[in-house]
C-alpha cells in the first residue's frame, strides 16, 4: 500500500511538473511571422486564426471532399501537392494536424526536396514505388533514405531537408499527415534560385561555388509551384 501511494505521489509530482514545463513555452508559430504592433486599430494578425462562434459551427466546418481524384503531374517536376489545411478545413484551426495528397508522374516524378519549418510529416503509398529520403542537420548531413511500396509508411522529422520521387514506371500516390494545421513548406529550389526579389547572385555563386552565369540561368528557371 505504502509503495502505491509513493507511485501515486511521484506520478502526480511528474504530471504537475509537466503541466508547469508546458505553460512557460511560447505556443509554436503557426505563420513565418507575427510582428508585434502597438495600436491593435492598424491590423490584427492572431498565431493561427480567429474562431467562430460555437453556436455556428456546422459539420461543413470538418469536410473537404475530392482526395479521390488524380490530379494532373504535367509540369516541370512530374507532381502535384494537394494539401487540406486549416485554409481548405475550417475546423482544423488549433488541432494542430494537417493532410495532403501527392500524386508522382511515372519514370521520376518528383516532390522536390522541401522543408516543413513547423510539421513533422508522416507519409503511407498508396500506388507506386518511390524512392524517399531526408537529410540531418549540420554537421554530418546524413542522407536517410529508403524505397518504399504501397503500404509502406516512412517520417520525415520536422524541419529536415526531404524529397520523395517515383522510381516505378506507372503513376505513384502517398498520403502524408503532418503535425501542424498550417505547416508551410519550402522548396529548397525555389526559395534559393526562385526567392522574390532575387538573392544577388554573387552570394549564391559562392555559396555553391558556380559561375555566376550559372545562378543567372539557374534563376531565370524556379518559381514554379507544385502545390
Amino acid at each position: 500500500m505504502k509503495g502505491h501511494c509513493s507511485f501515486l505521489a511521484v506520478f502526480a509530482l511528474l504530471a504537475l511538473a509537466s503541466i508547469l514545463v508546458t505553460s512557460a513555452y511560447d505556443p509554436s508559430p503557426l505563420q513565418d511571422t507575427c510582428v508585434a504592433i502597438n495600436d491593435p486599430k492598424t491590423g490584427i494578425f492572431v498565431n493561427g486564426k480567429f474562431c467562430k462562434d460555437p453556436k455556428f459551427v456546422t459539420a461543413d466546418d470538418f469536410f473537404y471532399s475530392g482526395l479521390n481524384i488524380p490530379r494532373d503531374t504535367s509540369n516541370p517536376v512530374g507532381s502535384v501537392v494537394t494539401p487540406v489545411n486549416v485554409e481548405q478545413i475550417p475546423g482544423l484551426n488549433t488541432m494542430g494536424i494537417s493532410l495532403v495528397r501527392i500524386d508522382y508522374a511515372p519514370y521520376g516524378g518528383l516532390n522536390a526536396p522541401h522543408t516543413h519549418p513547423r510539421a513533422t510529416e508522416i507519409l503511407v503509398v498508396l500506388e507506386g514505388t518511390l524512392y524517399v529520403g531526408f537529410v540531418t542537420s549540420n554537421p554530418d548531413n546524413r542522407l536517410i533514405s529508403k524505397v518504399l511500396y504501397p503500404g509502406d509508411v516512412f517520417v520525415f522529422p520536422i524541419g529536415l531537408i526531404h524529397f520523395q520521387q517515383n522510381v516505378g514506371k506507372t503513376n505513384a500516390v502517398a498520403f502524408a499527415g503532418l503535425s501542424s494545421q498550417n505547416p508551410g513548406v519550402i522548396t529548397i529550389a525555389n526559395a534559393v534560385f526562385g526567392s522574390n526579389p532575387p538573392i544577388n547572385p554573387d552570394v549564391l555563386t559562392r555559396a555553391f561555388q558556380l559561375d555566376n552565369n550559372v545562378v543567372k540561368y539557374l534563376q531565370s528557371r524556379f518559381g514554379w509551384k507544385n502545390n
